[in-house]
C-alpha cells in the first residue's frame, strides 16, 4: 500500500481548530459574563446553533489552550461585551491570538496528530517563530 503523501498546510489547521476553539472559549466567556446566547451569535457573527454548539463543547474543543491564551480570551470576551472594540481591533485580536498560539507548538502538534507529519518537521517552525511577523 502506498503512503499518500497529505499537502495540508499549517494555516489549514489553524482555519480547522484553531479558530473553532478560540470561538467557543470567547463564547463560554462571554456567556459567564450573563450574555445570552443570541447575543453572543450576533457580537460573534456566528448563528445562534453554532453558539449552543460551541458552549456545549461539540464544536471547537480540540485544543486546551495556556493560562495565558485563556486570559487573553477573557479579556477579550469583556472588552467584546463592553463595546470596546470594532471590526478592525477584533480581527486584530483573533491574529494575535492565532500568532501566540503557533508559537506554542499547538499547530505542530495538531498537524502531526491529523496529518501524520514527519516529527522532525519544521516547515513552519513553531515555536521558533517570531511572533511579530506578519500572518
Amino acid at each position: 500500500e502506498k503512503n499518500v503523501i497529505k499537502m495540508r498546510p499549517p494555516c489549514e489547521i489553524v482555519v480547522w481548530y484553531v479558530i473553532p476553539s478560540i470561538r467557543s472559549e470567547l463564547a463560554k466567556e462571554l456567556l459567564n459574563l450573563g450574555m445570552k446566547q443570541k447575543e453572543i451569535s450576533e457580537l460573534l457573527d456566528i448563528t445562534q446553533p453554532a453558539v449552543s454548539q460551541y458552549i456545549s463543547d461539540k464544536r471547537g474543543h480540540g485544543i486546551k489552550f495556556t493560562n495565558e491564551i485563556q486570559e487573553s480570551i477573557r479579556e477579550f470576551a469583556i472588552d467584546l461585551k463592553d463595546g470596546k472594540l470594532n471590526q478592525s481591533d477584533i480581527i486584530s485580536r483573533i491574529c494575535d491570538l492565532c500568532r501566540k498560539i503557533k508559537t506554542e507548538d499547538v499547530v505542530c502538534q495538531l498537524h502531526k496528530e491529523k496529518d501524520n507529519i514527519s516529527v522532525n518537521c519544521n516547515a513552519c517552525m513553531g515555536s521558533h517563530a517570531d511572533p511579530n511577523a506578519e500572518p
